[in-house]
């Protein structure tokens, strides 16, 4: 819910977010966003709790969103929100929910860095929006089989969750250098 505006018709379920991102555009930290249906996939057994890890290794969290659609079990909703996470129903593919909330966190300047949570290529335009205000980009995939390379390749850095590992690259810098290690 915004400031004044009330609530949003397509949430129906209100996490714990931090009311700083929320109330204060001026806000840095990292801004997580979860595309539930791509990456809460039983193939792919991620925990929310390493998503979150692998976003808090970037800075404090100032938001924290995982978008489901009208298909989500309860269960899920109370344990995301148990953890903290911001629960976002749409009544439709979460896409689109999600992409416009992260584009508008961009364009207000609300994080220092956007990390999306995703196997889908089509938050790509998103990500390079959040590139074109300055904005450093994350990337986190589900596993190996679950990245999409453009997104990777878009963002300034990446996570790949695989089981108990956690493969991270960042994007070159000046050097031309590609580092790449494990948290």
């Amino acid at each position: 819910m915004d400031r004044g505006e009330g609530p949003d018709p397509e949430t129906t379920a209100e996490g714990v977010a931090s009311a700083d991102a929320e109330t204060d555009p001026d806000a840095g930290g990292v801004a997580l966003f979860v595309d539930g249906p791509n990456v809460l996939r039983e193939e792919f057994d991620v925990d929310l709790d390493d998503v979150r890890l692998a976003a808090e290794a970037e800075g404090p969290l100032v938001t924290t969103r995982l978008y489901l659609d009208e298909h989500a079990t309860p269960g899920l909703i109370q344990a995301a929100e148990a953890r903290g996470f911001e629960v976002v129903i749409t009544s439709g593919d979460v896409d689109v929910k999600l992409a416009v909330d992260a584009a508008r966190f961009a364009a207000e300047g609300r994080m220092e860095t956007l990390a999306i949570a995703s196997r889908d290529t089509d938050f790509k335009p998103v990500v390079e929006t959040a590139n074109g205000y300055g904005i450093r980009t994350l990337a986190i995939a589900p596993g190996e089989f679950g990245r999409s390379d453009a997104l990777r390749n878009a963002a300034n850095g990446s996570v790949t969750l695989d089981g108990d590992e956690v493969d991270a690259t960042e994007a070159p810098d000046d050097t031309g250098s590609e580092p790449t290690w494990h948290r």
